[in-house]
């Protein structure tokens, strides 16, 4: 939901509010920017009967000159220094109210006489009756915060209780979604799944549990006798084959329950969906889809999404599409491939068509199935992040499209904002026959990527990543496949699915994906996580990169901004601090409470 506060003394606060996240920003005139030395934060919940000033992390290098680990302080004397701000630690279905109070003066002497500015904000609830329930796991285990409660060790060396209560922070309710997704289904219902990784072990029981109660469970997992090679070139197991049998026999899934998606070895089966088909009727009412895949690591360590969508038109589609794919289509010799894999294309092309530009995209939800012929569904999204009017964000766990490059790289400073969050730093690669594209703040693009602090520096303390904790071996950061077109408008577009906007992920895998169009509470949450999500890893991108240069100025930086000029000058006109603080002040549908 969009939220704003009256004006007081010359600053308006603007919130934005999803499940577990409320972004902020504040306009403040210009003669209430002289002296502001920043905010004290104030939150209360009247749910919980709490009233309490939001800790703070920066601190005035002349109070505490020395901060280490173990330095907590409050906002009360160490203010935010932004016009934009997020709290991460709100709850699901709350109202809460926030005050914003200016501080001008020195750090040793504070002035505290301004007036604060109150907001009204409440908070999605996680499960609903809604269209769209949306659940992203916690995607952070590089983080203070995991540091503090679990001391960066790995989930199974904690002692059990620890453990599960490491494992649920993780998490942060999509286990628990996904659970409730296959507990929803009764005993003459019929639950069709279908996953690329299928090796969580509740999961799993869940599947053998429903089986037991009488659903008609049809378990599609990829199976392909592929040839996959470590770091070292020795071959190893089928991936991920192996474990994906392993896991129906250890929770003793009947195999009749079980089709096994082994054609066409050299792509991947990368859906992660269900549906259920409500009766004896089997009349398909609601999908589960989304990022994650049913393993722990997609659950607990890479940011992932997973998307519960009631719509019966959504679900007949997505049916039609898990009907084809348990005939096992595609190649299945050398000498047959081109033309197998050419009519399967053909059959999922037939299943739904695809928008051929943005204004054919309808209100409401669109699916897209892959593999199909041609890059209509990629040039689309590349459309989306190129021509949106007020802001672009994608989030790419395997690199950046040379088709979004080559539609970026022309925009200017003034263009619309873009924001692409990156498993790893967009940097040349020798092995690439293509020669590297740069686009960066010259072309309005800013880009956040995986990165951890790995050495303790003042206040931060040493983190981990979830490759370290053993719950990913291979994406260890960014997993989620989502984007977003004009997030704060009125007319939002949301694409969020299975598929890395690739053309492999386009022509050759199998892949679904969600274009959902106008729904404003969608969108809020969304863009309130990914907003979490890029300002997470953009201090830390940040940090890594500098390493080494202009350590002075770096350091400096950690510190606030004793004059309250210095800290000010990074929202002058034309910069991406004013820039983001723009996105908020022209959102649309804001109310105050």
């Amino acid at each position: 939901m969009r939220f704003k506060s009256a004006s007081v003394d010359g600053i308006r606060v603007f919130a934005v509010s999803g499940t577990n996240t409320i972004s902020f920003a504040l306009a403040a005139t210009e003669n209430a920017k002289r002296g502001l030395l920043g905010f004290v934060v104030e939150r209360t919940d009247p749910t919980e009967n709490q009233h309490f000033v939001m800790p703070g992390f920066k601190v005035f290098r002349s109070i505490i000159p020395h901060p280490d680990e173990k330095t907590q302080v409050s906002t009360f004397d160490h203010p935010i220094q932004s016009f934009v701000w997020d709290d991460f630690t709100a709850k699901p279905d709350r109202e809460y109210e926030y005050a914003f109070r200016p501080l001008r003066g020195k750090p040793q002497n504070l002035d505290r006489r301004a007036k604060p500015i109150p907001i009204k904000v409440r908070t999605e609830p996680s499960f609903s009756k809604n269209a769209h329930d949306i659940f992203f796991n916690r995607g952070v285990a590089s983080s203070q915060a995991y540091r503090r409660r679990f001391g960066n060790k790995k989930p199974d060396a904690l002692p059990k209780a620890k453990q599960a209560e490491a494992l649920e922070w993780l998490s942060r309710e999509l286990d628990e979604a996904i659970l409730k997704f296959i507990d929803a289904a009764g005993k003459a219902d019929t639950l069709l799944c279908c996953f690329y990784e299928f090796r969580y072990r509740p999961v799993a029981d869940a599947i053998k549990a429903a089986i037991r109660r009488g659903v008609n469970v049809k378990l599609i997992v990829d199976a392909k006798k592929n040839k996959p090679k470590d770091s070292k070139g020795h071959l190893l197991p089928p991936f991920p084959r192996t474990e994906n049998l392993k896991m129906i026999g250890d929770a003793r899934i009947p195999r009749a329950n079980v089709i096994e998606r082994d054609a066409n070895p050299s792509v991947i089966q990368h859906n992660k969906f269900m549906v259920r088909l409500k009766g004896q009727q089997a009349r398909p009412v609601e999908v589960w889809t989304g990022s994650t895949n049913i393993s722990l690591g997609g659950i607990t360590g890479q940011t992932n999404v997973g998307h519960w969508v009631r719509n019966e038109s959504v679900a007949r589609q997505f049916k039609a599409y898990w009907d084809l794919l348990a005939t096992n289509p595609g190649a299945t010799t050398k000498a047959t491939a081109r033309a197998q894999n050419a009519a399967y294309r053909t059959k999922v092309a037939n299943l739904a068509g695809v928008p051929a530009n943005i204004v054919s995209v309808a209100g409401g939800v669109t699916p897209v199935f892959s593999p199909r012929a041609g890059l209509v569904p990629l040039n689309l999204y590349v459309d989306m992040l190129d021509t949106a009017e007020t802001c672009g964000a994608v989030t790419l766990a395997f690199g950046v499209n040379k088709l979004f490059k080559k539609q970026l790289q022309d925009n200017k400073p003034e263009s619309c904002l873009v924001f692409l969050l990156l498993e790893k730093k967009d940097k040349p690669n020798k092995r690439s026959k293509d020669p590297f594209v740069a686009i960066n703040a010259s072309n309005n693009v800013y880009k956040a990527w995986g990165s951890f602090i790995k050495e303790p520096v003042y206040q931060w303390a040493k983190e981990t990543n979830a490759r370290i904790l053993g719950l990913n071996k291979h994406v260890s950061y960014i997993h989620s496949k989502f984007l977003l077109m004009d997030p704060m408008g009125d007319d939002p577009i949301v694409v969020t699915g299975s598929a890395n906007f690739s053309e492999a992920s386009t022509n050759d895998n199998d892949e679904n994906m969600l274009i959902i169009r106008g729904d404003r509470r969608v969108a809020d949450i969304y863009f309130t996580e990914f907003n979490r999500l890029f300002n997470h890893y953009y201090f830390r991108a940040v940090y890594e990169d500098t390493a080494g240069r202009n350590a002075k100025d770096r350091d400096a930086s950690l510190f606030l901004d004793e004059t309250g000029k210095e800290w000010q000058k990074k929202y002058t006109r034309g910069k991406l601090r004013a820039k983001r603080v723009g996105l908020y002040t022209g959102m649309k549908g804001a109310i105050t409470l």
